[in-house]
């Protein structure tokens, strides 16, 4: 679907569905601010759309950077259309072995990097009269909860969740559209590049191998076969409030969703005898 024209912020685009979702909205006829890292592995698309690609190096956890790299993008392009919060890495790891310190900068760059983003945005939106902000999250979040090992990204996640459905309910009287976009698993080297890894305590060795059995070697299909999904969300005039995006990944939050719904049925009666 057509982008000609519009002016999207991503984050974490240097790879992964972030540089997906930047290169099919450059090849539908938007300009792009490009926020990463590092900016490198941008340099060949640069050299594609010299016109259309702000590359901007910004680690999401800083507000103030992320602040002036918004207005910056904004400066640069005259306004701002599409905002794609996608930045994010993972903490994996047991609960107990997962330090202060892993899981500060973990949720540093998984919920506060993605609430700066949004709320550096926001007054830009609402300044050309509406726009769009995609939350990237997980369809993990969607309906299970989390899963052992990767815990902390499970609660990150879920935070952003709950927090833009209440920031949808803020701004759509300024013609803002806020989407949850929960994506399935794709290769985005989130378990390699983007991985802090804990120290291992032997008391979970079992549990251990064993999800690494549950999880298997599939590492999920290419990205770019997400991006025409986000591509629409981005143009239609009335986008769902929540997209779970994988045709596998919707099966198994529908299981999910029946699973939970059986084990609530069958605690009913205790849950009754308060009144609240």
């Amino acid at each position: 679907m057509s982008s000609t024209g519009k002016v999207w912020f991503v984050t974490g685009a240097s790879r992964g569905l972030g540089r997906a979702f930047a290169e099919a909205a450059l090849s539908a006829g938007a300009r792009v601010a490009a926020a990463a890292r590092d900016v490198e592995p941008l340099a060949e698309l640069a050299e594609r759309y010299p016109e259309d690609l702000l590359r901007i190096s910004l680690d999401v956890s800083d507000r103030a950077a992320v602040f002036e790299a918004v207005d910056k993008a904004a400066a640069a392009f005259g306004r701002l259309d599409v905002v794609v919060n996608n930045a994010g890495g993972l903490l994996y790891g047991m609960v107990e072995e997962s330090t202060e310190e892993q899981i500060r900068a973990h949720l540093d760059v998984n919920f506060f990097g993605a609430v700066w983003v949004a709320q550096a945005a926001i007054p830009h939106l609402r300044a050309r009269g509406g726009g769009r902000l995609l939350q990237i999250t997980t369809m993990g979040s969607a309906s299970a909860g989390s899963v052992a090992s990767v815990g902390f990204y499970g609660a990150g996640k879920a935070a952003l969740d709950s927090v833009s459905d209440a920031l949808a309910m803020e701004v759509e009287q300024f013609g803002i559209k806020v989407v949850i976009v929960q994506m399935g698993g794709y290769t985005t080297g989130l378990f390699t590049t983007g991985t802090t890894v804990t120290e291992p305590n032997p008391a979970y060795d079992t549990l251990r191998a064993r999800l690494v059995e549950m999880f298997g070697d599939d590492a999920g299909p290419d990205p770019r076969t997400a991006a025409p999904v986000v591509m629409e969300l981005a143009e239609m005039p009335d986008p769902p409030r929540r997209l779970i995006v994988g045709s596998r990944s919707f099966d198994l939050v529908q299981e999910w969703d029946r699973t939970r719904a059986e084990h609530y049925r069958a605690w009913e009666s205790l849950s009754r005898r308060a009144p609240g």
